[in-house]
């Protein structure tokens, strides 16, 4: 082979492996360069990963402080209220106090108010004896609800069936069944009402209960009975009532208030009422004035928490400390 033919072999070569050479460093910079990519995109990853973790640490945290400056403040809420009914059941303080309100700083205050259960029907003491006078109280009562003359036989029947102690059914009333049990005693809770058949759609109605109650003496008292329980007795009128309310509320229109006309006894009553003694007459025995058993309800406030204690007591002449009927915090 000639010198020439050699060295053209030999440039052959050379340009072949220089093209191999070329070809292996452009693989290689690929490489790096995906190389270079992955780890760029796991660092990504890895920083969005870590973003995160620290975003829910960071809410976790903030939900934690959260729910606990609102634990707190329920807290708060509920001692102003406890502080409120401690302040009530001061023998010194009578309703319209204005030691019933008060602002502790800007964010807790406590609102109370006292109202006499008198003025509420009392059913036990309305079933007592199935006294007629009595029974037409709480008849007049549910029409003026706008209970039928159908419905009201029925409830009354058997709510009469539900306390005496016999099973004799009356003529609407019910007695024991398969699946029906009286109690064949007086109510123990304004809540029994549920269970008495002939009752199911009254008390299903909201607020149905805000007229009765199981804790005062009996007797009506007029100062403090709603327009409703007034005008369930015998021989008011829209009219009269009204005129009552107005006299008997003060010029704030609010029972309980320090501007409440300042009855003495019921003969002052009877005078607010305009009727004449003969008249009067009429209610007796089936009203009674300043009833010992008081209602209070304590509202307690700290930020956007309110708590409610509500109790029932008897206050008697002479006795520093009342008798707690019922405590119930809401």
């Amino acid at each position: 082979m000639s010198i020439l033919a050699r060295g053209q072999r030999t440039a052959a070569f050379a340009k072949a492996t220089a093209r191999e050479v070329k070809g292996q460093r452009a693989a290689i910079s690929c490489h790096r360069s995906d190389v270079r990519g992955a780890a760029l995109m796991l660092a990504l990853w890895a920083l969005f990963l870590l973003s995160a973790m620290v975003i829910s640490w960071a809410l976790d945290i903030d939900s934690r402080l959260t729910l606990s400056g609102n634990a707190n403040r329920v807290l708060e809420a509920e001692a102003m209220a406890c502080s409120g009914a401690e302040v009530a059941l001061h023998p010194n303080i009578k309703p319209g106090s204005p030691n019933l309100r008060r602002q502790i700083n800007e964010r807790e205050n406590y609102d109370v108010r006292i109202t006499g259960e008198g003025g509420r029907l009392n059913v036990n003491w309305l079933l007592a004896g199935e006294d007629p006078r009595r029974l037409e109280i709480l008849r007049k009562y549910l029409e003026n609800q706008g209970v039928d003359l159908n419905e009201r036989n029925r409830m009354i029947d058997c709510l009469l069936d539900w306390v005496d102690p016999d099973d004799l059914v009356r003529l609407n009333g019910a007695e024991a069944s398969e699946d029906y049990q009286p109690a064949n005693a007086p109510l123990v809770r304004v809540d029994e009402l549920k269970k008495i058949k002939g009752w199911e759609e009254f008390t299903s109605a909201p607020g149905w209960d805000e007229n009765f109650t199981l804790n005062s003496t009996g007797p009506i008292d007029l100062a403090w009975a709603s327009r409703e329980v007034l005008l369930a007795l015998p021989g008011m009128t829209e009219e009269l009532v009204d005129r009552f309310l107005l006299v008997r509320r003060g010029p704030d229109g609010i029972d309980g208030t320090a501007d409440d006309a300042p009855f003495k006894n019921l003969e002052d009553v009877r005078a607010a009422l305009g009727f004449s003694p003969q008249q009067f007459q009429q209610l007796a025995g089936l009203v009674g004035f300043k009833d010992p058993v008081l209602r209070i309800v304590s509202t307690g406030k700290s930020g956007a928490a309110m708590r409610i204690v509500q109790m029932v007591i008897r206050r008697a002449n002479n006795v520093n400390v009342p008798q707690l009927i019922s405590w119930k915090e809401l």
